[in-house]
């Protein structure tokens, strides 16, 4: 038998290289593996930055460093500040060594959606929702279109294809963080009833008074990691994200494969060479032990905890979690208890095969956070880069809207979209019921298709003993449509605030806006690809002529695009 050991060498940048001689198969080889701590972490105690003290707490407790040779006692080395580095076929990728070849099955995850339906209003006349900013739906349904797929129906949330697209609302005055809006119009997708469109708008905030940021980058680098548009593309769009960071913030890295270590120390978010160097140095490897990692992140946010500022962990992965805590269940659990310190959550999703959209999204919804999937470049540059501000600072959290019809004019009533977002009634006034998060300058739109209360379509009711009769003829409200109530909590509050706007009733053949016909086709295209009961006639051909039509000023291209991507799935859905 060979003998094998580990060699530990002191240098002056306080290396660790661990040296393993020989092995009796490739499973047993360590090569040589060097983390350099000069190179990726900075003493941040005492820092100050634009004239603001910042103290950090004491490193938190060191955990032995522990290697593990095949047939051999275990070795214990000198711990690093702020690292856990586990065994090592877990670390191997995340350090830079050989990476096995991992087969991709297509093996993608999606909740499955049952799409909301018409309401009668004399029996129900409310409607309760979380808001929801994530975009990445339409993210990923363009890479599956694009490389010539009908998206899986669970992948198709109509919600966040709409507020993909930025439409426009009145800015908020004085200090409100938040101002709504509505518009009515005929719908498209029947003749004879309404769509209502309601939007909107979070305050814009200045990068001078953004509050200082603590950011705590959780990487995977487990082996499904190892795709081009993956960990390579991950990296580049953290890149893009550091640049845009000042001297006031910080950022941490934890990576995790089959445990977790921390690759970077605290590090003032002006350094964006050591960051950036630090994410360069990120290879795959190993298996996912994503709850080990979040624990650790959070651990981390908490210990470097900025008063005041926006402490949050941005988790980048496929969401293919195969080791420790794997259950959506026990995963959101987690996440929920440590959304409790005020840490928020975004989640970033990355590749194609094995992407688990279904763990992804209850991360995101569950951990006060956003969600967005980066197929390119250019998708991290929009949400990291031109949409910085709504993605990183919240200006207001559990956000919730009910919207009251009135049953003499809406017969009934169906929310298109937010059906994981669905509320209880009795939750809107209940400030313990988590809601959404509305970041700075963010945007969300809500559509409502309508039948008016003397359509002949109205879902019929059960002959109801104890029916309920609607008296909103008093009053002087025979005109209104519906009342719309927002509650939220203002950044740093724990007791919600209440928004009122009230919606009056207007003939459907009126005049409607670029923004609310385009936001019409972003929810007719979501139901075609769908295959939608609540269609009637409208196809294709209605779809793109609305959006030729409602193009309107596209600074970006982003409505341009759309354009082409409804042409691409028009032609997919034909073929098959």
């Amino acid at each position: 038998m060979k003998t094998k050991f580990f060699t530990i060498v002191s240098v002056t940048t306080a290396a660790l290289i661990f040296m393993s001689c020989s092995s009796n198969g490739p499973t047993d080889q360590v090569d040589s593996l060097v983390y350099e701590e000069s190179e990726v972490a900075t003493d941040v105690a005492g820092t100050q930055s634009q004239g603001k003290d910042i103290n950090y707490p004491a490193a938190p407790e060191t955990k032995q460093v522990m290697m593990l040779a095949a047939d051999s006692a275990p070795v214990r080395l000198k711990a690093m500040k702020y690292s856990a580095i586990a065994q090592h076929r877990s670390v191997e990728g995340a350090i830079g060594l050989p990476t096995p070849s991992y087969a991709q099955p297509n093996r993608e995850s999606y909740n499955a959606v049952e799409e909301n339906r018409f309401i009668n209003a004399q029996n129900d006349s409310l409607s309760t929702f979380s808001i929801d900013v994530d975009t990445a739906s339409y993210a990923n349904v363009r890479r599956m279109i694009n490389s010539g797929q009908i998206p899986p129906v669970g992948a198709i949330r109509a919600e966040e294809m709409i507020n993909y697209f930025q439409y426009r609302y009145p800015e908020p005055q004085g200090t409100m963080p938040l101002t709504v809006a509505t518009e009515i119009g005929p719908s498209p997708f029947h003749e004879g009833y309404q769509l209502l469109k309601i939007g909107m708008k979070a305050r814009n905030l200045d990068r001078e008074e953004a509050p200082p940021s603590n950011l705590v980058f959780l990487i995977d680098v487990s082996g499904s990691m190892q795709h081009p548009n993956k960990l390579p593309l991950l990296k580049q769009s953290m890149g893009l994200l550091v640049k845009q960071l000042g001297a006031s913030d910080r950022v941490s890295i934890v990576v995790y494969a089959g445990s977790d270590f921390i690759a970077l120390n605290p590090t003032r978010g002006d350094q964006h060479q050591t960051i950036i160097q630090a994410l360069e140095r990120l290879q795959p490897g190993g298996s996912t032990h994503a709850s080990s990692g979040i624990t650790t992140a959070y651990q981390l946010a908490r210990q470097v905890f900025i008063p005041g500022g926006n402490n949050r962990v941005i988790l980048a992965s496929d969401g293919d979690f195969n080791v420790g805590v794997t259950s959506r269940g026990a995963l959101q659990e987690l996440v929920e208890k440590e959304r409790e310190d005020g840490i928020n959550l975004t989640v970033l999703g990355f590749g194609m095969g094995n992407y688990h959209d279904d763990t992804m999204e209850i991360l995101a919804n569950k951990g006060n956070g956003n969600y967005a999937y980066i197929d390119s470049l250019l998708e991290a540059k929009k949400v990291l880069v031109k949409e910085m501000a709504g993605t990183l600072y919240t200006l207001a959290k559990d956000v919730k809207i009910q919207v009251e019809f009135n049953p003499s004019l809406v017969g009934a009533h169906r929310l298109i979209g937010y059906e994981n977002r669905a509320l209880a009634d009795e939750d809107f006034t209940d400030d313990r019921k988590d809601a959404g998060e509305l970041g700075a300058g963010h945007r969300v739109t809500a559509l409502y298709e309508l039948i008016p209360a003397d359509h002949p379509d109205i879902p019929a009711l059960p002959e109801l003993k104890y029916k309920k009769v609607s008296e909103v003829a008093e009053g002087g409200v025979e005109n209104e449509l519906a009342t719309i109530k927002v509650r939220y909590k203002p950044r740093g509050k724990e007791r919600s605030e209440l928004l009122l706007k009230t919606v009056h009733n207007q003939q459907s053949g009126n005049e409607t806006s670029d923004d609310f016909r385009f936001a019409a086709a972003v929810a007719g295209y979501s139901m075609l690809l769908r295959k939608s009961d609540h269609l009637s006639t409208f196809t294709w051909e209605d779809c793109l002529a609305l959006i030729r039509n409602a193009r309107g000023d596209d600074p970006e291209g982003y409505r341009a695009e759309f354009l082409q991507l409804v042409e691409k799935s028009q032609l997919l859905d034909n073929k098959g």
